[in-house]
């Protein structure tokens, strides 16, 4: 017994010295392999393509993703394959090696020293399918997951085997749903019996999307009989499940807008709504606030970049005094002088707008400026066949917290009670002790800080440009209009409205036509109903 611990120990402490050589061992029984890659032309890559993946090693992955991005080369000297990149002072000729199955650097290399391994449309689906046949058995289940959707767009109808090994091994049931929809796509390109791809059918029935709708209508195309019956059936039932699920999209689409349509129209519901302000120098300062975000981002950029995620919250409070300050100083210098002449407000505010333009086109230029996505509103999700991108998605809750925010100041401080005293009834606030002046620049700065805010959100999904703010300053007034003058819910509601509205004309009557049929709309409810949606009431009101 003390002799046989012995061996075991022996045995136990050499078998991890004993691994590497094993690997190694396995590296050097593929090396002839992937070096015959470079003989003969397409066809005969195709097959040793086939060879490399019939091997089930993870090891000549790296190979053949080179191969498919045109970074595999022969070696003239000695015949060997290597992955080569470019690199060196001289980009054009000097050339980085590795080798393809260990990963280690061989050095530099000209070009012409190196002979590259031509692919085509056909080999790379070739290849696309062999790498998610490799990895199809990976330990990471997002590794998993990619090669069950590659193996689903190269329906390969040789990888059948392969995935009923991997399904029957698969422990999540996402991968393992993944799995079984790429393996109904390659059997429905394979020669199986009629059953097999019934079944097949059903599987890309439940999938519902617009691939699983492409490969049926093809087979439909091209099948007879009962099979073709089962792809017509359910070819009809992802065309119903599609339209439900655009109907959700456009859905989707509407409260996006709106609640861009809210951000933008928010600030002018307090200047035209509340105040009586007719400012057409409203989107200007939109675009005021969104040009403060791009020169935190210059500074950041410069500076420091670690914090760029927090640029939007750094440019969020400075906007709101930036765009604020310059709303007091429009009220002080140029409203209060023109208190009830509307058509004279009109004007200087329209030639307002056109001197902030020229003012900022002067300071940085009349070309887009470059405003980045933090990392937190980059890419999209997808619920079923609808999609959503985060910058969208945190826009529509940026716009319900401003708007709830402002709400909160208006109902619940001293000043909103100040300000709602003011537009109601000036002469007796000013009889109550209220300074009326100030709460007149304080609303009209508050209203145009609010506007900043905005800016700041539309500089991640609009271009920041002088002209920012002239694409939504009328839209900004027909949702005031519409939703009713004065009433901040009936904002809310007249911006979500519009936006829904439109994103559902714009498929049958185009952008443009669909905007001017909102206008009549607009036009024509206004005849029914002067005060809007939700008309304020009241003595004053009435008076």
């Amino acid at each position: 017994m003390p002799l046989l611990r012995t061996l075991i120990f022996i045995l136990g402490s050499l078998l991890p010295a004993l691994a590497p050589v094993q690997a190694q061992g396995d590296l050097a029984g593929l090396r002839p392999l992937i070096d015959a890659l470079a003989r003969g032309g397409f066809k005969e890559t195709e097959a040793q393509v086939g060879a490399l993946a019939a091997t089930g090693n993870p090891a000549v992955a790296p190979a053949l993703e080179a191969l498919a991005e045109g970074n595999l080369y022969e070696r003239k000297s000695d015949g060997a394959v290597v992955i080569a990149v470019k690199a060196g002072r001289d980009m054009a000729r000097d050339m980085a090696l590795t080798d393809p199955l260990s990963g280690a650097a061989l050095g530099e290399a000209a070009s012409r020293d190196l002979a590259k391994i031509k692919v085509n449309n056909s080999l790379r689906r070739v290849i696309r399918s062999a790498l998610g046949a490799l990895t199809l058995m990976a330990k990471d289940p997002a590794v998993r997951r990619q090669a069950a959707e590659a193996v689903f767009k190269a329906r390969d109808a040789e990888a059948v085997e392969a995935l009923d090994e991997a399904i029957a091994a698969e422990t999540d049931a996402g991968v393992r749903r993944l799995m079984e929809q790429a393996r109904a796509a390659a059997v429905l390109a394979s020669d199986r019996a009629e059953d097999e791809k019934r079944a097949a059918v059903d599987v890309l029935a439940a999938r519902g999307d617009r691939d699983a709708l492409s490969l049926l209508i093809g087979l439909s195309a091209s099948a007879e009989g009962a099979l073709r019956d089962a792809a017509d059936t359910a070819v009809t039932r992802i065309n119903k499940s599609l339209v439900m699920w655009d109907a959700a999209q456009n859905v989707w689409y509407g409260l996006s807008l709106g609640s861009v349509l809210l951000l933008a129209a928010i600030g002018l519901a307090i200047t035209f709504g509340v105040m009586g302000v007719i400012n057409m120098a409203h989107g200007e300062m939109v675009m005021i606030g969104a040009y403060v975000t791009f020169v935190v981002q210059e500074v950041i950029r410069g500076s420091a970049p670690g914090l760029f995620d927090y640029s939007l919250l750094i440019a969020l409070p400075l906007a709101f005094l930036v765009a604020g300050a310059v709303g007091i100083g429009i009220e002080r210098g140029i409203i209060r002088f023109l208190y009830g002449r509307p058509l004279e407000t009109l004007l200087a505010t329209w030639g307002l707008s056109l001197i902030l333009q020229q003012a900022v086109r002067s300071l940085f230029g009349p070309t887009n400026r470059e405003v980045g996505n933090p990392s937190f509103m980059s890419g999209a999700f997808d619920i079923g066949q609808l999609t959503i991108t985060y910058n969208r998605m945190w826009i529509v809750v940026f716009a319900l917290v401003v708007f709830a925010g402002l709400i909160l100041v208006l109902k619940k401080t001293s000043f909103g009670l100040s300000m709602r005293a003011v537009t109601q009834n000036r002469r007796m606030a000013a009889s109550m002790g209220i300074r009326t002046p100030w709460i007149d620049a304080f609303t009209f700065g508050l209203g145009s800080g609010i506007a900043g805010i905005a800016g700041v959100a539309l500089s991640q999904i609009d271009n920041v440009s002088p002209n920012l703010g002239q694409g939504y300053i009328i839209d900004s007034f027909m949702v005031v209009v519409f939703g009713g003058v004065g009433n901040l819910w009936g904002t809310l509601v007249g911006a979500i409205t519009l936006g829904v509205v439109n994103k559902f004309l714009e498929p049958y009557a185009g952008a443009v036509l669909g905007k001017i049929l909102v206008l009549v709309f607009i036009i024509l409810f206004i005849q029914k109903r002067p005060r809007g949606l939700f008309a304020l009431k009241g003595r004053a009101v009435e008076a």
